[in-house]
């Protein structure tokens, strides 16, 4: 999808020759299946039942579709065009230097976020199976020095670290909805409970569905982190494609699949569900043991999901270096093709909740939680206006595209319809609308700002020719 002369885009920018081509086709592929069972799956879930009850279902299955689109959309940019940056990269080239800027930035700081979110998960998870261990915030550092120093050891090992910690989630869910389904069926030592826990559907109606929708949306980010890892993967072109098919039918199978299960076994308002849903199932599936076992599963499940957003922030903000958009230093890696200063930048905001935990507890993951899910419809909806604007430049200019939407113009359009459908509903809920309406004023913000300092960039290299 080359911009073609006169556009007003970003210039293409190459991965650029500090990054190594350390990832190979399976590391890729079992990151893409892998890469969004973490804290918004095993925690928000949780979050999502008790804002929408069973109506959650509903909420689950519209982001699963819009995410299975939204990623086959990346799909065609990333295998015609890889880039570090991805639908930063891909926003600037459709939408101009202030719209590359305010994704990259806003995505950036979301997956921060999501990293010190998903390490005082685990941290909490941990201090529960472990009582009497060190505090919250210990298991919480002890994770954030661990695994920076993981990723500045280099791609490569990084790349084996997610594939066998994917692995162990996809096998987990697997497991989960086996045990879940023989419960439900009474073929365990406790009685099924039925289908009696799905009567009261919406006991906060569509305004609870809208206020889920938010929470669901942070269960499935990191997914669009495989389009960041394609930069430093050998033949992109190929093993995107590969590995976008592969999450599709996956997506709604282990979400909307798990969240059933969890209804059906459970009242929507247990307290047990909120706090630890998979784990209240198994226990009260009669299997308390394998719950417990499965607890330090979802521990590792977890630390792999933040291994994968610490990954994938610091390229983003070494992509933004490349393209002027943050402080070259930032774009600079080592002999070993790792931007170290990223690196370390993008696990900052993850450290600084180590302090934050201390002080004030449970409180930092469910302020991380709520904060996550309107950035990543903003995400969404960057991906799907780039995809329209470059398939139609692609298909003007005779381009070869190796992967390529489905229905396209006529889903593209959908998606979009779709998503402005829900930013729309979740303005005019109280629950989420001061959430929704900050998200937009920092994205104008960024925006203005990345187009005013684009033009200062473009006169200055106008005035030293």
């Amino acid at each position: 999808m080359a911009a073609p002369s006169g556009e007003n885009t970003e210039a293409a920018a190459p991965a650029g020759p500090g990054l190594h081509a350390g990832l190979r086709a399976r590391h890729l592929i079992m990151m893409s299946l892998g890469s969004a069972i973490g804290a918004g799956l095993f925690v928000g879930s949780g979050k999502g039942i008790a804002a929408a009850g069973p109506a959650v279902l509903i909420a689950y299955a519209v982001a699963g579709l819009v995410v299975i689109a939204v990623m086959r959309m990346l799909g065609e940019m990333v295998a015609a065009d890889p880039n570090p940056g991805a639908f930063s990269y891909y926003a600037g080239r459709a939408l101009g230097p202030g719209a590359g800027f305010a994704v990259g930035w806003l995505w950036w700081v979301q997956l921060c976020l999501v990293v010190a979110a998903e390490a005082v998960a685990a941290a909490a998870i941990l201090n529960g199976l472990l009582p009497g261990g060190p505090p919250v915030w210990v298991w919480a550092l002890v994770f954030m020095v661990a695994l920076t120093g993981l990723n500045l050891s280099g791609v490569r090992g990084f790349g084996e670290f997610e594939f066998w910690f994917s692995l162990i989630k996809v096998v987990f869910v697997g497991l989960f909805l086996v045990v879940g389904v023989g419960f439900l069926l009474g073929w365990t030592s406790a009685p099924s409970p039925g289908v009696s826990n799905l009567s009261d559907f919406a006991p906060h109606g569509i305004s609870g569905v809208v206020a889920a929708l938010l929470v669901v949306a942070f269960a499935f980010g990191g997914i669009e982190i495989v389009a960041v890892a394609a930069a430093e993967t050998r033949d992109p072109e190929r093993t995107v494609g590969r590995a976008i098919r592969a999450t599709v039918w996956r997506i709604l199978i282990f979400y909307v699949g798990s969240v059933a299960v969890i209804l059906l076994a459970l009242p929507w308002n247990d307290p047990a569900v909120a706090a630890k849903p998979f784990v209240a199932v198994l226990d009260a599936a009669g299997l308390p043991a394998v719950g417990t076992t499965l607890g330090a599963v979802i521990v590792i499940a977890l630390l792999s999901s933040l291994n994968a957003n610490v990954y994938g922030s610091s390229r983003m903000l070494y992509s933004l270096a490349e393209r002027g958009m943050a402080p070259a230093a930032a774009g600079r890696a080592n002999s070993s093709g790792v931007p170290v200063l990223a690196v370390l930048a993008s696990s900052l905001i993850g450290f600084l909740a180590v302090p934050a935990t201390y002080l004030w507890g449970s409180e930092v993951l469910d302020r991380l939680l709520a904060v996550v899910g309107s950035t990543l419809i903003v995400t969404w909806l960057a991906t799907v206006a780039s995809q329209i604007v470059l398939r139609r430049r692609a298909e003007r200019d005779g381009t070869r595209l190796p992967l390529r939407m489905w229905a396209y113009p006529y889903l593209s359009w959908a998606v979009l319809v779709v998503l402005l459908g829900i930013v729309v509903l979740a303005v005019l809920n109280d629950d989420v609308r001061d959430q929704v309406l900050s998200t937009a004023v920092v994205v104008l913000v960024l925006w203005g700002f990345g187009t005013l300092h684009a033009r200062r960039q473009a006169r200055r290299a106008s005035l030293e020719r």
